[in-house]
C-alpha cells in the first residue's frame, strides 16, 4: 500500500512538473518568436531545478543553437561577482566595510572618507565614467581598473559618500576591481579566480579581459527595427571591468546564488548584511520587501551591447529564476518576473505581440514629458515608417515600438508600455510611457 501511494505521488508530481514546464515554455515563446529573447532560462524551486531550457542561437550566422553550457556576458549582474569577492575578503578579516579607499583616488577631494561599504552600496558619489562623452571611445580600447579609475580621479563627487544612492555607479565597481588587484597582487581576472571562482568551482565563469573568446560564448545581437536583429557593435569588455565583464552560464550563476544566500560562502555578519532589504541597492542586488511576492526579494538585471540578463531570488519561497539572453533587450526582466509568478501560482499575463500595427501613425507627433521623466522634460517624437512605429529620444536614439493593440505598443529597447490617447474626435492628445504622461506639443 505504501509503495502504491508513493508511486501515485511520484506520477502526480511528474505530471504537475510537466504541466508547469509547458506553462513556462508557452509564456516564453512570444518573446522568442518576435526576436526579443534568445538564451537560457533556469528555474529552481525548493532545491529542485523545475525548468531549464535554451532558445535561439548562440551564433545566428552559423545556426549554432544555445544550450545549457552556453556562456553569456551578463552585464551589470557582474557586480554580484565583484561584491562576493570583496565580501569574502572581509570575512577573512583582510578588509572591513569601514576600510577607506582614498589611496586609490588620491586626486579626488573627499575620497579619503570613502569606504568599501560606500562602493558596495553604490553610495560613493563618484563621477561615472560611463556617462563621459568619450565613453564610446573608451570601449574601443583595452582597459584596466587603473586606467578606468584614472579617468575619474580628480573629478568632484556628486554628493558626500554614504549619504544617498542616485544611480548605478559603474565607477564604484571599477574601483572595487582595482582594490581586488591591490589586495591580491594579481590582475582582476586572476584575482577573481583566486578569491571566488576556484573556491566555488565556477568552472564556466571568467572575467572577459579581451582575450580569445570561449567557443561556448554566445555572440551578441541587437534589435534592428521592430522585428529584426543584427550583430551588436564590438567592444572591449575590459572597459567594463568590475561592473559588467563577467561571462558565465545559468548553472554557474545558480551556484553563486546558493553560495551567497545559503551562508556557505559568506558568514555572519556579511551574510546578514546581504539579506537586509535596506538600503534598496547593495552588493550587486536590488533588495526589497516585495508586495508582489509577499516576501523579501533580491534581484538584478543587466544590459550591455548584445546581451541582457536577469536574476531573481526569493529565499522564503526557495525560488531562483535566471534568464540570460544574447539579444540586447529588457525583455528578460519581464520574462523572469512572469516565470516567478507562474512558479508561485500567482496571476500573470501572457504577452501578445502583433507583427504589424493595426494602423500606422498618420504624421510625426511630438510629446513633452515632465521633469521626473527618465530624461527630464524630454520632448519625444513618435512617427511611422514603412508600417513600423518608432519613438525618437532627445539624443536621437530610436526605440522601435512593438504593437500589442490599437494605439498600444511595447518599447522594444526598454520593454516599457506605450499608449496613445486620443480626444473625442479621434485626434492624438497625449502619450503615456510607463507611468508618465507626455502632452502633445502643437
Amino acid at each position: 500500500m505504501f509503495l502504491r501511494i508513493v508511486t501515485a505521488w511520484l506520477i502526480l508530481a511528474g505530471a504537475t512538473y510537466a504541466q508547469t514546464a509547458n506553462e513556462f515554455d508557452s509564456f516564453i515563446r512570444p518573446y522568442v518568436a518576435s526576436n526579443n529573447f534568445s538564451g537560457n532560462v533556469l528555474i529552481e524551486h525548493h532545491s529542485k531545478v523545475i525548468f531549464q531550457r535554451s532558445y535561439g542561437y548562440l551564433d545566428r550566422e552559423h545556426k549554432r543553437s544555445n544550450g545549457d553550457t552556453t556562456q553569456f556576458h551578463i552585464a551589470s549582474v557582474s557586480m554580484q561577482y565583484t561584491s562576493a569577492a570583496v565580501l569574502h575578503l572581509i570575512d577573512q578579516h583582510k578588509l572591513t566595510l569601514e576600510t577607506t579607499i582614498g589611496n586609490l583616488l588620491p586626486k579626488t577631494p573627499g575620497a579619503e572618507k570613502m569606504t568599501v561599504s560606500d562602493l558596495l552600496l553604490q553610495q560613493s558619489g563618484l563621477d561615472d565614467v560611463n556617462s563621459h562623452s568619450d565613453y564610446g571611445e573608451v570601449l574601443q580600447h583595452h582597459q584596466t581598473p587603473a586606467s578606468l579609475v584614472a579617468q575619474i580621479d580628480g573629478h568632484s563627487l556628486s554628493f558626500p559618500p554614504g549619504t544617498k544612492y542616485a544611480r548605478e555607479e559603474h565607477s564604484a565597481f571599477n574601483v572595487l576591481a582595482l582594490l581586488l588587484e591591490r589586495m591580491t597582487g594579481h590582475a582582476f581576472p586572476q584575482a577573481l579566480e583566486e578569491i571566488l571562482l576556484r573556491p566555488l568551482s565556477l568552472k564556466a565563469t571568467y572575467a572577459d579581459d579581451d582575450g580569445i573568446a570561449s567557443p561556448s560564448a554566445a555572440h551578441g545581437y541587437e534589435p534592428n527595427g521592430v522585428a529584426d536583429l543584427e550583430p551588436a557593435h564590438a567592444i572591449h569588455w575590459s572597459a567594463k571591468v568590475g561592473n559588467a565583464s563577467i561571462v558565465t552560464t545559468t548553472s554557474d550563476e545558480l551556484r553563486l546564488v546558493h553560495a551567497l544566500f545559503d551562508g556557505k560562502f559568506l558568514h555572519s555578519p556579511m551574510h546578514s548584511r546581504l539579506l537586509e532589504t535596506t538600503p534598496r541597492v547593495g552588493y550587486g542586488w536590488f533588495r526589497s520587501d516585495s508586495k508582489e511576492f509577499g516576501a523579501p526579494t533580491y534581484y538584478m538585471n543587466g544590459h550591455s551591447p548584445g546581451f541582457a540578463s536577469y536574476v531573481l531570488q526569493i529565499p522564503r519561497e526557495a525560488l531562483t529564476v535566471i534568464v540570460f539572453s544574447n539579444i540586447y533587450s529588457s525583455a528578460p526582466t519581464e520574462i523572469g518576473d512572469g516565470l516567478a509568478r507562474i512558479a508561485l501560482g500567482l496571476p500573470h499575463e501572457t504577452v501578445h505581440l502583433l507583427a504589424k500595427a493595426p494602423k500606422p501613425i498618420e504624421r510625426a507627433l511630438h510629446f513633452r514629458f515632465p521633469v521626473d521623466f527618465y530624461q527630464p522634460n524630454a520632448e519625444m517624437t513618435m512617427f511611422s515608417r514603412k508600417g513600423d512605429t518608432f519613438l525618437r529620444w532627445p539624443n536621437g536614439n530610436l526605440s522601435p515600438l512593438i504593437p500589442i493593440g490599437a494605439d498600444e505598443w511595447v518599447d522594444r529597447s526598454y520593454w516599457e508600455p506605450v499608449r496613445l490617447d486620443r480626444d473625442p474626435s479621434g485626434m492624438p492628445a497625449a502619450l503615456y510611457y510607463d507611468r508618465f504622461r507626455g502632452d502633445l506639443v502643437p
